[in-house]
């Protein structure tokens, strides 16, 4: 194997995320092919276009000068060029190579690296890594700076030196290393990994205990100590004999996890005690939005309902194309809420997880309408938002490793609902909308709205069908 001995900077975001997946982007395995998403294609598109706005505004009151080479750049730097866009950098001593977006030369003659990031906030740790690694190998005193999504500028400075230490460190000794690391599992992270195939046999030959939902990188190493390693040990250990350990304390949340383990290896359901759902006239409710707003706020593109006769037509929405019209969408939904609470005297509007909640809240804070009496309604004690999450997490250990939307509702044996495009989700549906956004042929346009429309509308399909489900799942005898 080809050793590559450079540490770069670029691959904090892999790094954070996964050792090992920073391992294979170093050195692939062979034969494999990994495929960008269209999402992260996406997130890299609209990188692109924001550091081209960065770049037109910089060059609006300054010389910008393009870099060529690592030896053009340090021509450059010895030259005082004002602005050095792509700019080439490599320290030796610390094995560093790597590409900030723009150089900044100071008052003092010193240059700043600067990036152009999407994000809101200087926050995020790859972030940190970044500019602080370019500080670095500048050895530069003065802060980064970062162009933000928001058209924020912020500073990164010394107090992001203890996180490079730590980055240049792991990444050295995974440079060096000829194997790649040993990581525990985790549902979210590794179902949206380039290499997720590449390492599922992997968890599965190890009977990786971390398979097993509400088990963690925080909790397995304690529960190793214990004795208990894999999934299967799990599934045969009686609750009450596994000692309290970070995140998992009491005997009801170390049932839980070892019905988790024997759920999984078995696929039957457990119901931990009897439950009902709310009565009344239920409305099914989902939200599509936009992160990548260049106003840097989030624009819901599209507030979704499925009411009574909860047929394919009984889909109703409130839709926008761009920021402009983000308020009349807003009081759509609104006045969509009101004929609703009109017609239905026991509504009961059910979503799935916290996000509609949470999304709510910030427009009425955005539109200073906290106090209208649609959302004090929705927001306020007797809410008829009714979250089909919850019951299941409160009462149900199901056969699964995550517990989002289509988890639940695409196993076949458990609700057994699919969407009409398998390859639809949330990240697809915000790709769909940019195309949407940018496509100028009106009739392809249409059909991407439509595509958008038919995947929402699927959503609040499934969530009626979980319903039912559950309804059915809730006549049951407790385990």
């Amino acid at each position: 194997m080809i050793r590559n001995q450079f540490i770069k900077p670029s691959d904090a975001r892999s790094w954070l995320s996964c050792v090992k997946r920073v391992w294979f982007d170093n050195f692939p395995p062979d034969g494999s092919v990994t495929k960008i998403s269209e999402f992260d294609q996406l997130i890299i598109d609209q990188g692109l276009a924001h550091e081209e706005v960065v770049l037109d505004q910089l060059s609006k009151s300054h010389t910008v000068h393009r870099a060529l080479s690592i030896a053009h750049t340090r021509q450059l730097m010895e030259e005082g060029a004002e602005i050095i866009y792509q700019a080439r950098l490599e320290n030796l001593e610390e094995s560093l190579i790597g590409s900030p977006d723009f150089l900044v030369r100071h008052g003092t003659g010193e240059y700043q690296p600067a990036d152009a990031k999407l994000a809101r906030s200087d926050e995020k740790k790859e972030i940190q890594v970044q500019l602080g690694c370019y500080r670095l190998m500048l050895g530069s005193t003065l802060p980064g700076i970062v162009f933000l999504g928001t058209g924020e500028q912020t500073e990164i400075g010394d107090e992001a030196i203890p996180l490079v230490d730590q980055f240049i460190t792991g990444m050295r000794n995974l440079l060096d290393s000829d194997d790649p690391p040993v990581v525990r599992y985790t549902h979210s992270k590794c179902k949206i990994c380039p290499y997720y195939l590449i390492c599922k046999p992997d968890f599965e030959t190890r009977d990786e205990i971390t398979l097993v939902y509400g088990v963690d990188s925080r909790n397995a190493p304690h529960l190793n100590e214990a004795g208990i390693t894999t999934m299967q040990q799990l599934a045969d250990t009686d609750a009450e004999a596994i000692p309290d350990v970070p995140y998992l304390k009491g005997f009801e949340k170390k049932k839980k996890a070892v019905l988790q383990a024997q759920s999984w290896l078995t696929g039957e359901v457990y119901k931990l005690k009897d439950f009902e759902l709310p009565s009344g006239t239920w409305i099914h409710f989902d939200v599509e939005d936009n992160p990548f707003e260049i106003s840097g706020q989030k624009h819901v593109y599209l507030w979704g309902f499925l009411k009574p006769d909860y047929g394919v037509d009984a889909f109703e929405y409130s839709w926008t194309d761009t920021m402009a019209d983000d308020k009349s969408g807003w009081e759509q939904f609104l006045k969509l809420i009101d004929k609703y609470r009109d017609e239905y005297q026991d509504l009961v509007i059910a979503h799935y997880s916290a996000h509609e909640v949470t999304t709510i809240k910030q427009y009425a804070k955005r539109y200073d309408m906290s106090s209208h009496h649609t959302v004090e309604w929705l927001l306020g004690d007797t809410t008829p938002l009714y979250d089909l999450q919850k019951p299941i997490f409160d009462n149900l250990v199901l056969p699964l490793q995550g517990y989002g939307l289509k988890d639940v509702c695409k196993h076949k044996g458990l609700v057994n609902f699919q969407w009409e495009d398998e390859e639809s989700g949330s990240q697809w549906s915000i790709v769909q909308f940019i195309r949407f956004l940018k496509e100028k042929d009106s009739v392809k346009r249409e059909k991407l709205k439509k595509d958008i429309l038919g995947y929402n509308r699927d959503d609040v399909l499934a969530t009626h069908s979980l319903e039912e489900w559950l309804r059915r799942l809730g006549d049951f005898p407790q385990n």
